[in-house]
């Protein structure tokens, strides 16, 4: 119970690797608001959540747009009177089609710097002032272990999560007075609801000859450093990045 008395908010925390994010964190212990597109999923995993004796809130959220995020800060204070912990796990990816960089037209690469990269902006413009008036925060941003490779037929998705780890490393400098700890996590190919819908099974079992860890990636496999770095444990870390991918990519 870690993260016991702690408020904490997962973006896209009501459908794949969101839902096993939220669900950990609950099981430590925190009241966990499920910002999500996705009612169904939000609504689903909050039921989850108070079913195994929890405390959760499902609240609609669409990262791109500032008075969703304003609206899911305003809601996660009203329900549990702070916010410690903010997880920016939304992302435009498990839908979106591999082209080549001729092909990519420039309302696909907006939506995707809308959502992966501004969002992350706007939910911490959101829940900043909360934390700061703590003086404590935890804010953990989804990047992706694909940035060290690169991906040629995902040029957009890669930048915004390089990007995501410029933000984080400039954020930790920013928000270090007010007692506030900024991180990126950065996974590595993970078997998810939405990912194996996407891209099949083999594509995950084809991946794990690459790894020295032989076995497909689950979200459970990524959820120990969400906790780690939502907890106390982790107070004197910031700005860092952690690579979760099985060793593919040492870093």
């Amino acid at each position: 119970m870690r993260l016991e008395n702690r408020v904490a908010i997962v973006t896209g925390g009501g459908y794949g690797i969101g839902r096993a994010y939220s669900e950990g964190l609950a099981r430590e212990g925190a009241k966990v608001v499920i910002a999500d597109i996705n009612d169904e999923g939000s609504m689903a995993t909050q039921h989850a959540i108070t079913s195994a004796g929890g405390e959760a809130l499902a609240v609609h959220t669409d990262v791109s747009d500032q008075a969703s995020t304003e609206a899911m800060a305003k809601a996660a204070i009203d329900r549990f009177g702070r916010i410690d912990i903010l997880v920016n796990n939304a992302a435009y990816f498990a839908t979106l089609p591999l082209q080549d960089f001729d092909e990519m037209d420039v309302a696909t690469w907006d939506r995707v710097m809308a959502v992966n990269l501004k969002g992350p902006f706007l939910c911490c413009k959101a829940v900043v002032p909360q934390m700061r008036r703590q003086k404590y925060g935890k804010i953990v941003n989804i990047s992706s272990s694909s940035i060290l490779p690169g991906n040629p037929k995902r040029i957009h998705y890669v930048t915004s999560k390089a990007g995501i780890i410029g933000f984080s490393r400039s954020m930790a400098r920013a928000l270090g007075d007010d007692n506030i700890c900024v991180n990126s996590v950065m996974p590595g190919s993970t078997a998810s609801e939405g990912t194996i819908i996407a891209y099949g099974q083999e594509f995950f079992d084809r991946a794990v000859a690459s790894k020295p860890l032989k076995r497909v990636q689950k979200p459970e496999d990524l959820v120990g450093t969400i906790i780690f770095l939502s907890s106390s444990d982790s107070d004197f870390i910031t700005g860092a990045a952690i690579n979760v991918d099985g060793g593919v990519y040492p870093y």
